[in-house]
């Protein structure tokens, strides 16, 4: 018989062993970004998240911050924010472009995808946007745990050179004090005929998706 003292820790180490495979730790984020800065991009690739009335969520201001930190540090000369209306009436792409935008980077240097429904299709439509745009150097910049479960599928199924430039928390903690969130017209990026993805697909098509299934390869 096993003591309970014994099998909560052996537990605990499970669920933390599974769940730091699951995203980059801050070392590891630092050592990701120490490398990333030593070079320029033409292009960073930044995953959208839903959009609610109240206001851009925490996720979704990190993500805008910390693209924005990377083109203010010359580390990217252009950003591609990608994301549908999925979740919520609202394009993510369009959303994090003009919260971007107010934070100060030139509209000029502010790209769009406004098709994907998945992270999968985050990376792979934008991918195919740099590349018709004649970027070369592309690296995508989001969360520590969304870069993270997105970097096998980046590497295997879309490009071997794409970089990882996952946040690193310190850095946003020294931000932190200064991140204001600005005003935007989010009416700009509403969709009038939206139809919530749950309400169009099922559990296991949108599963699907996740993975990379049902992306558009014609395109």
């Amino acid at each position: 018989m096993i003591k309970l003292t014994v099998l909560i820790p052996a537990m605990a180490l499970l669920t933390i062993t599974t769940l730091s495979s699951c995203f980059y730790t801050s070392r590891e984020s630092q050592k990701l970004f120490a490398k990333a800065k030593t070079e320029q991009f033409d292009v960073i690739i930044v995953p959208g998240i839903p959009f609610e009335e109240a206001g851009w969520s925490h996720t979704m201001k990190g993500r805008v911050y910390w693209s924005k930190y990377l083109y203010d540090q010359g580390i990217t000369k252009n950003i591609i924010y990608s994301g549908a209306a999925v979740y919520t009436p609202y394009y993510e792409s369009e959303i994090m472009a003009m919260y971007a935008h107010a934070l100060g980077i030139p509209t000029e240097h502010i790209f769009t995808e406004t098709t994907a429904e998945h992270s999968t299709e985050n990376i792979y439509y934008s991918y195919q946007l740099a590349k018709k745009m004649g970027f070369k150097k592309v690296a995508i910049a989001s969360d520590p745990f969304q870069t993270k479960m997105l970097s096998n599928f980046t590497r295997k199924k879309v490009s071997k050179d794409i970089v990882l430039i996952p946040f690193v928390i310190d850095t946003l903690k020294v931000l932190e004090p200064r991140m204001i969130t600005p005003a935007i017209d989010s009416t700009q990026a509403y969709k009038p005929d939206f139809i919530s993805i749950t309400k169009r697909e099922s559990f296991w098509k949108r599963m699907r998706g996740t993975l990379g299934a049902n992306i558009d390869e014609s395109r």
